[in-house]
């Protein structure tokens, strides 16, 4: 199940599928390289589940050398968030307010990444909360297994393309 669940996200991002190296799959997560942006991302899909879903949800830690980015974290939500609603990741012990809208969310900031990306190295598993746009109340969930080894093998990806 968990090969399905990198195969999924790899599918997400395929296109151009050319573009990208793939670094390696670690468990459920995967790291792979953009030469020509450049840029290299950790990257896994969220359980399945048999809840409604108007998009694929995944979750990704990304890095874009030429623009002094490092390891900034990016949730597609499995639904469009309400307007103004809140939110919520929750890594083992750990809980984040994250911001976004429509079907994205993010860290705050730099300071909220590193610390969301600690917690992914200690944590099982992680939860992000939402309500969406009916109302509803909804969740994506992460197998961490791989997440810490695919985030280094994204950093060390991209330390060669500057």
């Amino acid at each position: 199940m968990k090969g399905f669940a990198v195969f999924g996200a790899m599918v997400l991002l395929a296109v151009p599928a050319m573009a990208r190296d793939s670094l390696g799959v670690f468990d459920s997560w995967g790291a792979f390289r953009d030469p020509r942006v450049p840029r290299c991302y950790a990257i896994a899909a969220a359980e399945p589940s048999d809840r409604q879903r108007r998009f694929e949800p995944f979750a990704s830690v990304g890095t874009w050398p030429n623009r002094g980015v490092r390891n900034q974290l990016h949730f597609r939500l499995s639904r469009e968030v309400r307007d103004g609603g809140v939110i919520r990741l929750r890594v083992g012990r750990d809980s984040f307010e994250l911001v976004g809208g429509g079907g994205d969310a993010w860290a705050r900031h730099k300071r909220m990444d590193a610390a969301v990306i600690a917690a992914m190295r200690l944590a099982n598993s992680m939860r992000v909360t939402a309500t969406d746009k009916s109302g509803t109340r909804f969740s994506d969930r992460y197998d961490l297994s791989g997440a810490a080894t695919a985030i280094d093998a994204a950093t060390v990806g991209c330390a060669r393309t500057r």
